[in-house]
């Protein structure tokens, strides 16, 4: 008899509780006619920016069509491009590190604390006087030390970027996470706490001219049609996407609040010696997009996927290869060792299952078979 598998992640128990508003939304918009930058994106990157700045409507949110997209052309926008240096984390997903690259700039990595994002302790002795910018990202859902982060680029005048793909609803000192710097950048990939249906992204724009750059850019380049300023990209978050968007953001709240007592129960009921536990930071707020724990070695985190597979439950590594040993970023000359703390949390980490409709007994399951490990 076969185990019903408990996945790492699925956006289709969250469709499924929200199935008639989502088909209702997506009906709409087939019927309406307009498929490209029309009202429902409008009426999407007006409520996320209200939602993000929490009714003070500080910042305007511009919809691209993805998260990679979000940080290339953000970066762009602020002026980034050849002999720049961003400051990024060490440890983050290479799309992070893609962006700086893809604007012909020069990625400087920067180890993680033990929260798992950048350590702000280590920025100061990594500004050259080609540094530019750093990228503040939220990994696994929990925010960034913003305070000290900003602290220091308003000392030295840097842009601050923040990479927000996995940190939707995160607030660091009651403040939501994008919302700290010139930029924040948002994905909208399925499995996010804020997913789509397919690939989407946004970003949060401090000031007008920077949102007005960025629709320039995600629009081939114009602001009116076959005029065409500079050499842009065709980067448009479309009218099904930003409808099933609302949707999804009407009940933001209420799934943060679902994955939070998800991680509350491994909190308290995990208890294996053997297993880290992630921790917070203080004022960094967490919204588990990953639930990440931590063993002693590469090889006691593979006796422990294979073990938690034998019973059915699903478990990824994000990330077993850090861009500086990434295929792709050869050129850049780092090797094995450089940054010791990065490669070691890609040796020890495995992220557990965490998603919206996760039941009572999926997460018991989860719970007793890490306890059982030895």
């Amino acid at each position: 008899m076969s185990i019903e598998r408990v996945p790492q992640a699925t956006p289709l128990e969250g469709f499924r509780r929200y199935q008639a508003e989502y088909e209702d939304a997506a009906l709409d918009v087939l019927r309406g006619g307009h498929y490209i930058l029309g009202p429902q994106v409008a009426a999407f990157e007006q409520s996320f920016a209200q939602y993000l700045d929490q009714g003070d409507a500080n910042g305007t949110v511009v919809g691209v069509a993805s998260g990679l997209d979000a940080l290339v052309i953000a970066l762009r926008a602020l002026g980034i491009g050849a002999g720049d240096e961003v400051i990024v984390p060490a440890n983050t997903y290479i799309a992070s590190v893609m962006a700086i690259t893809m604007n012909g700039a020069t990625p400087v990595f920067v180890e993680p604390d033990k929260y798992f994002n950048i350590d702000p302790r280590k920025l100061e002795s990594c500004i050259t006087d080609k540094t530019r910018a750093v990228m503040a990202v939220h990994l696994f859902g929990q925010a960034c030390q913003m305070d000290k982060i900003a602290g220091v680029c308003q000392s030295v005048g840097l842009r601050l970027v923040e990479d927000c793909a996995q940190s939707h609803g995160a607030r660091f000192n009651g403040q939501m996470t994008g919302t700290f710097g010139d930029a924040g950048c948002f994905s909208f990939y399925p499995t996010k706490n804020l997913g789509a249906f397919g690939d989407g992204g946004a970003v949060w724009c401090r000031t007008p001219e920077l949102a007005a750059q960025i629709r320039v850019l995600r629009n081939y380049g114009s602001s009116t049609r076959y005029h065409n300023d500079v050499v842009g990209y065709n980067s448009r978050l479309d009218e099904l996407q930003s409808a099933l968007l609302l949707v999804k953001l009407r009940h933001l709240n209420e799934l943060t609040e679902e994955r939070r007592t998800i991680a509350d129960r491994y909190n308290a009921e995990i208890v294996n010696p053997l297993i880290a536990r992630p921790e917070c930071a203080d004022g960094c707020e967490h919204v588990y997009h990953q639930y990440v724990i931590r063993v002693a070695n590469k090889q006691m985190r593979q006796e422990l996927q294979d073990h938690l597979g034998s019973r059915g439950i699903d478990t990824l590594i994000h990330y077993p290869i850090p861009p500086h040993l990434a295929t792709c970023y050869r050129s850049l000359g780092h090797k094995r060792g450089d940054f010791p703390v990065t490669e070691d949390m890609s040796d020890t980490i495995l992220s557990v299952p965490v998603f919206n409709g996760m039941s009572s007994s999926q997460i018991s399951r989860v719970i007793e078979a890490i306890n059982e490990f030895k």
